[in-house]
């Protein structure tokens, strides 16, 4: 779930191969690392649902508490009051504002129908029409059905329609998917910095509008989210695009931002991520 700069893909292709082929191979790219900002600006997303719908400060009218997000925010709740749903709260950005290194502008909607831990809850994250997130724009909404059969560990089931991004360079993509989440640690902690989440199932498709190419992720082997980690440190996608054949790994469940590629011809390549 992070913005991809490729390194190594580039000696997929031999000296000899055909321009055609190389074309192709760029597409692939751009699909990848399309994909990764998408699912980097998800959980981004996610985290600030998260850190909302956890205080109760933030049931009422007010500018946001700069321990939870600048000062540059405001947050205004269209159905006040603690224990009161559905409850919608707007999240306006003005033309700038940053935080802990993430810089939005605009406006974020985030609706609750019960507390988020609930089973059968429902929390809606709205992108607007002019919403941004470290520049690049974002469409589309994304839904979190609470599922839990087992307290001991909240799940939900996540579902994205109608997801759109235009990248720093401009170029447009489309997304779907859907994904199960699950809580693993600190669910009976006051604190979130405990927390870990596992995408355990899902599928993720982008698609390029231009010229209809697409690259398809499913989960394989379960990513590890940490709250208190800015990326997925552990676990594998498959990828299946253009080119690309083979499974994206990322690692041992140190915080950082090291990938490793393995094509389908058993070749590895390292991928160093945003």
């Amino acid at each position: 779930m992070k913005k991809v700069t490729i390194l190594a893909f580039g000696v997929l292709l031999l000296a000899s191969v055909s321009c055609s082929r190389e074309e192709r191979t760029g597409v692939d790219q751009q699909l990848l690392s399309a994909s990764s900002e998408i699912d980097q600006t998800n959980e981004i997303d996610f985290k600030e649902g998260i850190d909302l719908t956890t205080s109760q400060s933030t049931y009422e009218n007010r500018p946001a508490e700069p321990t939870a997000a600048n000062e540059c925010l405001t947050i205004t709740v269209d159905n006040p009051g603690i224990g009161v749903f559905p409850k919608t709260y707007t999240l306006d950005y003005g033309d700038g504002c940053t935080f802990n290194g993430i810089t939005r502008a605009g406006t974020l909607t985030i609706t609750l129908t019960d507390y988020f831990m609930n089973v059968g809850s429902v929390m809606t994250i709205e992108r607007g029409d002019d919403y941004y997130l470290n520049g690049r724009k974002l469409e589309g909404t994304i839904t979190y059905l609470n599922t839990t059969s087992n307290s001991a560990e909240p799940q939900w089931e996540r579902t994205i329609a109608d997801g759109g991004i235009v990248t720093l360079n401009g170029n447009y993509f489309t997304f779907s998917g859907q994904r199960t989440v699950k809580m693993t640690a600190g669910v009976n902690t006051l604190t979130l910095i405990d927390n870990i989440y596992e995408i355990t199932a899902g599928t993720h498709t982008v698609v390029n509008p231009s010229n209809g190419n697409t690259l398809n992720m499913a989960v394989v082997e379960p990513l590890i989210k940490k709250y208190a980690c800015p990326h997925i440190s552990q676990g594998k996608l498959s990828l299946q695009g253009v080119l690309l054949d083979g499974v994206l790994d990322y690692g041992d469940n140190t915080c950082d931002n090291q990938a490793v590629y393995t094509h389908s011809n058993g070749v590895d390549y390292p991928v160093t991520l945003f």
